[in-house]
């Protein structure tokens, strides 16, 4: 019973969020990290932001990744089910809505307005992300991930390379720093 009642609640959680997200994945994850972190604490802030890499690093759209990640880590199969029934609920109907209605969309200047005051609202979140996943690395001290993501953000800002390279490069380092620390583990032992 305990269980149904986190799924109803996983369910519940990512069906709100996805509902009144405006703005894409980044913001979404955001407020999973809210939601899950800070609010119910099922997921500490460390996990958070390897989900968070996982759930950007996999195909695919980044709210049903972060959706899988956060269910799978929670409550396995059933979880990433119902976290993703909770995600892609609210978009479905929402766009089949919308579609239904474009050409009355297209030409309202109070929803084109209202579409242009939210990018504000959504940079700021975006912002936010950041700025949670950087005070994160710096709390843990790991003086190696610190160049990395300074030298990641250059690599795609100012040199425009391929977030796609960034994000393999990314992680063939952090398979190599592991296999290195391990090897210096049973080397010591």
């Amino acid at each position: 019973m305990k269980k149904a009642g986190q799924l109803w609640k996983i369910f519940f959680s990512t069906l709100y969020l996805s509902a009144f997200t405006f703005g894409g994945g980044y913001v979404i994850i955001t407020l999973l990290k809210q939601k899950f972190v800070d609010d119910l604490h099922w997921i500490d802030e460390e996990e958070m932001l390897d989900l968070v890499a996982i759930a950007q690093s996999s195909p695919g759209p980044i709210a049903v990744n972060g959706a899988v990640a956060v269910g799978y880590k929670l409550a396995g199969l059933p979880g990433i089910l119902t976290a993703v029934a909770g995600a892609i609920l609210p978009p479905f109907v929402i766009l089949t809505l919308i579609s239904l209605f474009y050409t009355a969309f297209r030409d309202n200047s109070v929803i084109q307005a209202l579409l242009r005051g939210m990018r504000a609202g959504v940079c700021a979140v975006i912002l936010s992300v950041v700025c949670d996943m950087t005070f994160g690395m710096m709390k843990a001290r790991d003086w190696v991930l610190i160049p990395m993501m300074l030298t990641a953000f250059a690599a795609n800002y100012f040199f425009h390379v391929s977030a796609v390279w960034i994000i393999l490069t990314a992680a063939l380092l952090g398979v190599l720093r592991t296999v290195l620390r391990a090897k210096r583990g049973g080397a010591s032992a």
